[in-house]
């Protein structure tokens, strides 16, 4: 199993040459072409040796492309019939070079009987395959008819091939109606047509893979589907795009146009919500986190009633009306780099959301990434995180934050002390965290503060009692308390009491 292992590891090697050595044969073949047509019109005076010595490198070369070739087509994700003419096409310019090379070799020009008359043909026909597996190879590369796609008229009328698309079909248009829009049709699917399609379609399916269909999406590839409904951070689709760029099962690869925060963000909700594709974003909920990136989506203002829903904050709060700097573009990736989202709260802004749900074991330290976008970050999500109260210092420089999501984490009374300058806080989830009465005091002096979560937190009735009698406007959600549930588990008890009595 090891060898077997070992064998695969240095096929996959040696099979990403081809590309490069599949030129030699090309150069090669070429160059001994216009050697022979040069000598045979005296244009030039070269002699046989010559030639014959450029043949034999255009057959090497054609031959060890070839067995490249062949090792990188084990790793599989090519159309299966364009595979087998590119490989059959090789093959003859490596059988077509060496003839045509033995033709001219001194070691073998009086040992072939009639060579000379195989010589012609065999260069001929080298060099017709050569242009034709070219062709095949590109198509295999980037899609079929990669060399004819962009032929311009009047030519593509003359040879009866269809009117070439216009540009930017498939690029992510502004859509008028995010709320009618149909969530897979005008949302979704938009954004794999100009990420994705390109490598998985039915020329090219790499890792036999299509996503240019609704049945290929929900068959997923070699490795399983790559959608799991209702659960967007396990299925493939979004972990092979959070993967490092480096890593060689990211997706898109290195060198193509990556799918940026809002787009991932956007995939990754509708596969929470289930995968639907026929349903409108009216139909389904949409987290806090998930407007913005919405909204960033709509050709219309801010302000319309049909992108309302999804506009993200409230435009009453004074800190969406202040003028913010760009943040800084080397800090923004860092925080990237680090697996955290960094997605602008509206089209155009410069105010910024940073969601660490990609990022469960998020740590205090890497909490300092945060300070060079202080003015900038107004949302911002680290639920589910390792952080503790160690990060609440870097939490109170954010002086323009709106939102700000801990729940199940390891944060405290602590946390509420450093933050209870943030004027500008609207709404705190403290949900299953270590947070009591005497933080909840801490949180009276914040001016702004509108929507609390303490959900399964060490806080009390009594506590929140107490807040709410400061702020009487703020809404507290504190779910079913254990005397509720009690209360709850006795009238249940009582009822199948009586159930039982009835039949008596």
């Amino acid at each position: 199993m090891i060898l077997l292992q070992a064998f695969s590891d240095w096929a996959a090697f040696f099979g990403r040459f081809h590309p490069v050595l599949v030129h030699l044969p090309i150069g090669f073949l070429i160059l001994a072409v216009l050697l022979e047509i040069g000598r045979l019109t005296h244009k030039i005076d070269v002699k046989e040796s010559t030639v014959s010595f450029v043949l034999f490198w255009s057959a090497i070369g054609a031959t060890l492309s070839c067995v490249a070739g062949y090792l990188l087509s084990l790793g599989g994700g090519y159309e299966e019939n364009l595979l087998n003419e590119h490989q059959w096409q090789g093959i003859w310019v490596a059988v077509a070079s060496w003839i045509a090379w033995a033709s001219k070799a001194d070691f073998f020009v009086n040992k072939i009987p009639f060579g000379s008359l195989l010589y012609l043909p065999a260069l001929a026909i080298g060099s017709f395959f050569t242009l034709s597996a070219g062709h095949h190879g590109g198509s295999l590369t980037h899609g079929e008819g990669f060399l004819t796609q962009e032929t311009p008229e009047p030519f593509r009328g003359w040879l009866g091939m269809e009117p070439k698309p216009e540009k930017g079909t498939d690029e992510i248009k502004p859509i008028a109606d995010i709320n009618n829009a149909m969530v897979f049709q005008d949302v979704v699917n938009p954004i794999l047509k100009a990420r994705c399609v390109q490598c998985h379609n039915a020329s090219k399916s790499k890792g036999d893979l299509r996503m240019d269909g609704i049945e290929f999406l929900k068959k997923g590839g070699e490795n399983g589907p790559i959608i799991v409904n209702g659960k967007g951070q396990e299925s493939e689709l979004i972990k092979r795009c959070l993967l490092p760029l480096e890593d060689d099962n990211h997706m898109p690869p290195k060198g193509k146009t990556q799918l940026n925060d809002t787009q991932i963000a956007i995939l990754s909700w509708w596969i929470d919500q289930g995968a639907p594709f026929d349903k409108k974003v009216a139909d389904l909920k949409t987290p806090d986190d998930i407007k913005p990136a919405l909204a960033s989506l709509s050709s219309g203002a801010t302000s319309t009633a049909s992108s309302s829903s999804v506009s993200g904050p409230a435009p009453e709060s004074p800190v969406f009306s202040a003028k913010v700097a760009a943040g800084d573009p080397k800090a923004i990736e860092a925080l990237k780099k680090a697996g955290l989202l960094v997605i602008p709260v509206a089209s155009g802004s410069n105010l910024l959301e940073v969601n660490a749900v990609n990022v469960s074991s998020l740590t205090d330290t890497q909490i300092a990434l945060l300070e060079p976008l202080k003015e900038q970050i107004v949302w911002l999500k680290l639920g589910d995180t390792k952080i503790t109260d160690q990060a609440a210092a870097t939490f109170a420089k954010l002086k323009n934050l709106q939102k700000l999501n801990l729940e199940n984490t390891a944060v405290s009374d602590a946390t509420l002390r450093q933050i209870k300058m943030l004027t500008y806080l609207e709404y705190l989830n403290l949900v299953n965290t270590q947070v009591t009465d005497a933080g909840l005091k801490e949180l009276s002096s914040l001016p702004n503060l509108r929507s609390l979560h303490l959900w399964q937190s060490k806080a009390t009735d009594a506590g929140v009692a107490a807040l709410k009698q400061t702020k009487p406007n703020i809404d507290i959600t504190v779910g079913i308390t254990q005397q509720q549930m009690a209360e709850f588990i006795k009238a249940g008890e009582a009822a199948q009491k009586a159930e039982e009595a009835k039949k008596k």
